[in-house]
């Protein structure tokens, strides 16, 4: 019979969660080299619309990621260590799909484990001062990071599906708008506009 103690996230045994104050409590560290593309994390959870999101108390919002249009995946039991993975503006891991995290590049031994909120967060439920410490870091987490152009390349294919298709059409979008007007006939002009014939 199912216990509401029992894991319903997965995390790979090559993780460990410790300490981590700097960043609000605890952290996904690797204990061993993991390779690009290998399974990290799978989360699991109860579904909820953002209306419902917003009533939970604040202790448990953190546990919670978008996985489309106004659902959220929220862990409203006790917090498992796979709801401990942090973001960074500087990820190395990515989504695939709405609730599986793969390695985006090899992470050695003793390295946190973290990926970027905007390839999954496209509403403001979430926002706040980012302290990751990278180079890049944007300084300020929000629901709107998605739609930065600068990290759609840099995230191609780990972005939520959800997301892909809104930045999908936001490029369908802007390739409209460069395409130029195809006329029809000769261009013709006339009055202030006319070539002089005096």
């Amino acid at each position: 019979m199912y216990s509401k103690w029992e894991n319903t996230s997965y995390l790979s045994p090559k993780l460990v969660t410790k300490a981590h104050p700097e960043k609000g409590g605890c952290a996904v560290f690797a204990a061993a080299l993991i390779r690009a593309n290998e399974l990290l994390s799978v989360w699991g959870g109860d579904i909820m619309t953002l209306e419902q999101v917003v009533d939970l108390p604040p202790k448990i919002r953190p546990y919670s990621v978008q996985v489309e249009e106004d659902l959220y995946l929220v862990t409203t039991g006790r917090p498992e260590r796979a709801d401990f993975i942090n973001h960074s503006c500087d990820p190395n891991a990515g989504l695939i799909g709405q609730i599986t995290l793969v390695a985006m590049r090899n992470i050695a031994p003793g390295e946190e484990v973290c990926f970027d909120y905007a390839m999954s967060d496209g509403s403001p439920y979430d926002e706040f001062e980012c302290a990751c410490g990278a180079i890049n870091c944007r300084r300020r987490v929000s629901g709107d990071d998605w739609a930065l152009p600068r990290l759609w390349e840099r995230y191609e294919g780990y972005f939520s599906p959800y997301l892909q298709r809104r930045i999908e059409r936001l490029r369908s979008e802007q390739r409209e708008w460069r395409t130029p007007l195809k006329l029809k006939g000769p261009l013709t002009t006339t009055g202030a506009n006319a070539p002089c014939t005096s």
